[in-house]
């Protein structure tokens, strides 16, 4: 496969979502309550659609059961990631997600959820709740069930450029004005911990997940840190933020022109920022803010021009 898989996203409504996908992404949406971008998804409650080439107007998911070549014939059952755009307008629930064995036996088969954010803007002082300070699981029940969310979540100043790994079992939540691309597994299994008693469009609370989410919930809570070594190429440079057992993660800030040797099973690609193109066999592919892409197996070495920046992940 010589050429580069575009996808067409799903979109979210959500309580909490915005305009951001459309104001800043130009994304053809109509709802001011835009949450989620699905981008690249072969999750049954949204999938991505390729847009051109070979295979298009297949679904992700088409493709991953039709075309495992494309992959790497990677093993699984299932498409392993899931990259997402998140809006947030009003603060998210505080929630928690399960590993891949409680989510098996719980949840009809589906995966775990770990996950990461790439901070893509913010508004000024922007939070996120990120971890909690209860040192048992019997001081967590304790302190849920009398509603010490001051005393028990963790609050986390955020800015453009931040990246957060999120593994199963950690309490979190984005806040207000925050903006972010999400990699994460190929889930959509969230327990609520707490929603600020919020009443949705049916003029119900949301309904929250305690027990799950206790049985769930790493205690006390444990925060990786973060801290990538920039690599300068010709042309800009790749920042590789984690490399972990689900997904790694990069960025790739390309200044003027990079080559780049594509030699993974595939690469998922987001264009955040900027415009550009890439060129392979003396073919010229436009790249724009908000495209999402596949680069399939045995892509090889590309040439990537351009004032743009992406977030690149892989299996």
């Amino acid at each position: 496969m010589r050429e580069p898989i575009f996808l067409t996203p799903v979109f979210k409504e959500r309580i909490w979502g915005g305009s951001k996908l459309r104001t800043e992404f130009g994304y053809d949406i109509e709802s001011d309550l835009t949450g989620e971008c699905w981008a690249v998804s072969a999750h049954p409650n949204g999938q991505s659609t390729v847009s051109n080439g070979l295979y298009k107007g297949k679904t992700l998911g088409q493709l991953w059961e039709e075309n495992k070549e494309v992959f790497g014939n990677l093993e699984g059952e299932v498409f392993p990631l899931l990259s997402k755009i998140l809006d947030a307008n009003k603060n998210l629930s505080i929630q928690v997600h399960p590993d891949d064995t409680y989510a098996n036996k719980n949840e009809n088969g589906e995966l775990g959820k770990t996950e990461c954010w790439y901070v893509i803007d913010c508004e000024e002082n922007a939070e996120i709740i990120f971890g909690h300070t209860a040192q048992t699981k019997e001081e967590l029940k304790e302190m849920i069930e009398r509603g010490q969310w001051e005393h028990l979540l963790k609050k986390v100043k955020v800015k453009p450029g931040d990246f957060f790994y999120v593994p199963s079992g950690t309490i979190h939540a984005l806040c207000t004005g925050v903006l972010i691309l999400e990699t994460q597994q190929s889930s959509d299994t969230t327990y609520r911990v707490y929603d600020y008693d919020r009443i949705d469009q049916n003029g119900e609370k949301r309904e929250l997940h305690i027990n799950k989410s206790l049985d769930v919930t790493t205690v006390p809570h444990r925060s990786i840190e973060v801290n990538p070594i920039p690599k300068d190429i010709i042309g800009g440079r790749i920042i590789p933020f984690i490399k972990e057992e689900y997904f790694s993660v990069y960025k790739w800030e390309i200044e003027t022109a990079a080559t780049i040797n594509q030699d993974q099973s595939f690469l998922i690609c987001s264009v955040i920022k900027g415009a550009g193109e890439i060129r392979k066999d003396d073919i010229l592919y436009p790249l724009n803010k908000g495209d999402h892409f596949i680069l399939p197996n045995e892509f090889g070495y590309f040439e990537i021009l351009g004032d743009l920046e992406l977030i690149v992940s892989h299996p």
